[in-house]
């Protein structure tokens, strides 16, 4: 089984002790390469240290809408500065992860859109994907990518919403990020939007260290365990897990150019 981990964040300090052995393991398993996001500045530094010493890691540098607290004007003009200096660099695949979180209370929604479409402008004038995260907020994503029109397209990570919003993101040419949350039986809509999803539309992805699937539950999350979760998803979509594994590294690829 081949796979590709769309989602991680193996640069955060849950990592620390054995982030070698972990990226050695889920090689070993056939996840042959790992994307490392970005989400405040002061770990762009670490992520892009990470692809750069690692064959199989590729970076995406952003900045999260959850850290909108922490972020400076100055760290906008930063972003850019590394897309500037890195356009072209092959480990570089992606601006994110950025977007819209209306889940958590205090999170000003006007700097949020201001700080979300600040990316996506540097994404569409830099060429590149976006990974989003997007949290009860997908009909303000949908709107914002509607008058944007990115030719790159993108990820929307842990897609949890519906059918008819999964099929906008759909013909904007997005793929849907699943991971761990449809493992967990309790997921009922979610589960049953995921059995009507076209194998086109998806990829895989951990969020690691965050979102552990039902199978590790109150474990740290690991690309290690994106063949249990590719195993356990498959059944929902009506294949097997290798026919999963090969469309969403197809899909992976397609998406970031590999």
């Amino acid at each position: 089984m081949r796979l590709i981990d769309t989602h991680t964040h193996l640069d955060f300090p849950d990592f620390d002790a054995d982030r070698s052995q972990v990226l050695a393991h889920a090689a070993a398993a056939g996840v042959e390469r790992v994307v490392v996001l970005g989400v405040h500045a002061d770990n762009l530094q670490r992520v892009w240290d990470l692809a750069r010493t690692h064959d199989n890691v590729y970076a995406a540098l952003g900045l999260h809408p959850v850290y909108l607290n922490q972020h400076q004007p100055e760290h906008l003009a930063l972003l850019r500065q590394w897309l500037e200096r890195l356009h072209g660099a092959q480990r570089l695949c992606a601006v994110g992860e950025y977007g819209l979180d209306y889940y958590l209370e205090g999170l000003d929604r006007a700097r949020q859109q201001a700080l979300f479409e600040a990316q996506l402008q540097m994404a569409c004038e830099f060429e590149l994907p976006s990974l989003l995260h997007v949290r009860r907020s997908h009909a303000q994503v949908i709107a914002t990518l509607k008058r944007y029109k990115p030719a790159r397209a993108g990820v929307i990570h842990a897609f949890a919403g519906s059918y008819e919003e999964a099929r906008e993101y759909l013909k904007l040419g997005f793929r849907l990020g699943l991971g761990g949350a449809a493992t967990w039986p309790q997921a009922l809509r979610l589960r049953k939007t995921l059995a009507r999803l076209p194998l086109e539309g998806l990829v895989m992805e951990t969020d690691a260290p965050d979102m552990a699937p039902a199978m590790f539950a109150g474990q740290r999350n690991s690309p290690e365990h994106l063949p249990a979760i590719a195993q356990a998803l498959a059944p929902l979509l009506g294949v097997d897990a290798d026919a999963l594994a090969q469309a969403s590294t197809r899909n992976a690829c397609a998406l970031f150019g590999w």
